[in-house]
């Protein structure tokens, strides 16, 4: 029986991978044959020489700006949202705002990004302003949760005494419970803003603007040179967004 138990999920998981390839009905003869692996290599050749232009460069840097802003605004419309719901998640406002709270942040962030993204381009129009609206609704529905969480994880007892000195409810929050909490927001904030960069540069291929939307047409067209030139931008751009988050970390959280 112990043996059986042992063998059972190894045995199940190449059932799953062989049943897998006969669903989707693989071709692995004409994937990894002579003609398939050089037209693979023919393709992915393109990218090795990207278009370095003063003109393609140009346009790539409006489309990392662009890419960059629709990611602060929306991660910052986020957070603010985001917290505003937090505090009646966080049971601050009784059952029925707690419930309710809590409802509508699973359904921000139950919806993926680029299904906002569609969403918001049929509403909004092509262009940055659906993507930063679809990257604000389902960053504030993660940032909401996990705010609330550090709301009910943060002592009360600086809050308590400020009440019991005469302080109202707003003030024992923001002179309380806020300095205590401000370095979670800020972490949990700059982790958001690290993963709608990502997303923001995808978020173009439904229409959104940035990078993504540069990307998405350079592949339409098969212009490999000018998508890799693309790829790198994204890269770079993500490198230098970890290494500022990282630092911003350094400095106004641990510190």
């Amino acid at each position: 029986m112990r043996a059986l138990s042992r063998y059972a999920l190894p045995l199940l998981l190449i059932t799953a991978v062989i049943g897998s390839f006969v669903v989707l009905q693989l071709e692995a003869s004409a994937l990894f044959s002579r003609d398939g692996l050089g037209q693979m290599a023919e393709y992915a050749s393109g990218f090795l020489e990207p278009d370095l232009s003063g003109t393609h460069l140009r346009a790539i840097g409006y489309a990392a700006m662009e890419t960059l802003a629709m990611s602060a605004i929306g991660t910052l419309l986020a957070a603010m949202l985001g917290l505003a719901l937090a505090l009646p998640a966080s049971g601050r406002f009784g059952l029925l705002g707690k419930g309710l709270s809590r409802l509508l942040l699973n359904a921000l962030r139950a919806i993926p990004e680029l299904v906002w993204a569609a969403l918001m381009v049929l509403a909004a129009g092509l262009g940055p302003n659906a993507g930063t609206l679809a990257l604000a609704l389902h960053t504030a529905g993660v940032l909401g949760r996990l705010f609330a969480e550090a709301l009910e994880n943060t002592p009360s007892a600086p809050a308590e005494a400020l009440r019991l000195s005469g302080s109202d409810r707003i003030s024992a929050f923001c002179y309380g419970t806020l300095p205590v909490l401000w370095p979670q927001l800020i972490a949990y904030s700059l982790y958001r803003w690290e993963n709608n960069i990502r997303m923001a540069s995808v978020l173009g291929f439904v229409g959104a603007g940035g990078l993504g939307q540069m990307l998405y047409m350079s592949l339409s067209l098969f212009q490999q040179a000018q998508a890799s030139t693309v790829i790198l931008a994204m890269l770079l751009m993500v490198l230098a967004v970890d290494a500022l988050s990282g630092w911003v970390r350094m400095r106004w959280v641990r510190g």
